[in-house]
């Protein structure tokens, strides 16, 4: 059992996700698209029908959603084949989980000093955790050409999942589990919801005590997103309250509908992760909720 569980690790880290990912760019010349990028056409990169472009620019960037969390093993990324190969030069690869700054404040995988014409180079960036990969060059009149980006990593591991989620009261059959089921964030079959009541609140029991490097919000896709305005994020051991006096992570001011926010919480000890919104009359909703870290032994 344990060789073939390998052999399939294997196979998967292998498998380029970029391809089922989903790309943008700071700016479009011509026909460039961000998505040539990605086509799996590593080859007759000299045609400007299969490479991207941004115009001229201030710190012009190109981002790869990879969908999930992953732990990235290695980039390649391979270059323009004519004259402006140099287009490439002192771009930086970042990897994380924020979309602050377009995802450009991310941590640095590599940065590129050149890659020769129509050359493919790869940078390993020894299973760095992110959801998005940022191809960035800082600095005034810049333009970022790409002629394929290739990223190989596994998921990392979301506790959540293997979790189990109880919360202070339910509405209908908005279940607590249904915020860690993978599911589609914008049907209403896929959120937990409680009542209206008095402090509400959700809670994950990881069964463990880990080291909670960061947890990951999704909020709902429709009327109601403020439900979720002002929630703490709580994590520690004791379940007194319900475990709703355990240390503060984050206070959530808000999440715009269908949005995906991350939290460092910086190693915080707990096997129970609580949500809690403080107040009267008040709903808690929740679409996903992911949890990273390492168990303690």
């Amino acid at each position: 059992m344990c060789i073939v569980r390998a052999a399939l690790f294997v196979r998967d880290s292998n498998r380029n996700r970029a391809v089922e990912g989903a790309v943008i760019q700071s700016s479009t010349f011509a026909g460039w698209f961000a998505e040539k990028a990605t086509d799996s056409n590593r080859g007759f990169q000299q045609l400007n029908t299969a490479c991207t472009s941004t115009l001229n620019e201030s710190n012009p960037w190109w981002r790869l959603d990879l969908h999930d969390v992953y732990r990235v093993s290695e980039v390649v990324i391979t270059n323009r084949n004519d004259s402006y190969a140099e287009q490439i030069n002192g771009a930086e690869i970042r990897i994380g989980i924020s979309l602050e700054n377009n995802g450009s404040n991310n941590p640095i995988c590599a940065v590129i000093s050149t890659i020769p014409a129509g050359e493919s180079y790869n940078f390993s960036c020894n299973g760095m955790v992110g959801r998005y990969v940022i191809v960035h060059i800082p600095g005034d009149w810049e333009i970022l050409s790409l002629c394929e980006v290739e990223v190989y990593g596994y998921l990392a591991e979301n506790l959540a999942v293997a979790g189990a989620a109880t919360q202070s009261s339910t509405s209908e059959n908005w279940f607590a589990e249904k915020a860690i089921d993978r599911g589609l964030q914008q049907l209403y079959t896929g959120c937990s919801s409680t009542l209206s009541q008095t402090n509400p609140w959700w809670r994950l029991d990881l069964h463990h005590i880990y080291r909670v490097n960061r947890v990951v919000i999704t909020n709902r896709n429709d009327c109601c997103a403020e439900r979720i305005n002002g929630m703490e994020i709580r994590i520690g051991n004791p379940l007194e309250n319900n475990s709703n006096n355990n240390p503060i992570c984050a206070v959530i001011p808000a999440i715009p509908a269908g949005e995906s926010y991350s939290y460092s919480c910086g190693g915080m000890e707990g096997r129970y992760m609580n949500l809690i919104i403080p107040g009267d009359m008040k709903i808690l909703t929740l679409c996903e909720v992911k949890v990273y870290g390492e168990v303690l032994n």
